[in-house]
């Protein structure tokens, strides 16, 4: 099953928020951090992303990138991305192709039928592309705990 520690990471290519394609084999070789995030200028959405960037030192000292995705269109991200002084790519996954390959596919969203995003989770990829941690939200209020995150990365190899 795709998303699964120990499986290869799956692949993707999406638009940043300058309409660039951000191709993941850019990450190859590196740890990674990929925070799918159900909408942007939610409440809590920016309290992780933010949580995140205040964070990116502990990151960035071990050699890892930092990447979000969520469903919204890249205009919505570029203006959440600013709104948060966000230092990292905020990529849109607005074909939905990415949420379903990391099996983070969440249907009828806030109770809304027919809307799909994506499931608040955390993927730490290893430099050899294989998924090293994750964790999966519960409920969309949920959020990771960095620490937790800090210390998947730094054992990641």
């Amino acid at each position: 099953m795709s998303g699964e520690v120990g499986s290869k990471a799956p692949a993707f290519t999406l638009l940043d928020t300058d309409g660039n394609e951000f191709n993941s084999s850019s990450l190859t070789g590196k740890k990674v951090v990929i925070a799918f995030f159900p909408a942007a200028f939610s409440g809590v959405c920016a309290e992780e992303l933010c949580s995140f960037r205040d964070a990116l030192a502990d990151f960035t000292s071990v050699d890892a990138e930092v990447i979000g995705i969520s469903i919204d269109g890249r205009f919505a991200n570029s203006a959440f991305r600013i709104a948060n002084n966000l230092p990292f790519p905020i990529l849109s996954d607005y074909k939905q192709a990415t949420i379903g390959d990391y099996d983070v596919v969440w249907p009828n969203f806030a109770g809304m039928p027919g809307y799909t995003t994506a499931r608040r989770s955390v993927f730490v990829i290893s430099t050899d592309g294989s998924i090293a941690w994750k964790w999966l939200s519960d409920v969309p209020s949920d959020l990771p705990s960095i620490d937790d995150v800090a210390s998947a990365v730094k054992s990641a190899r």
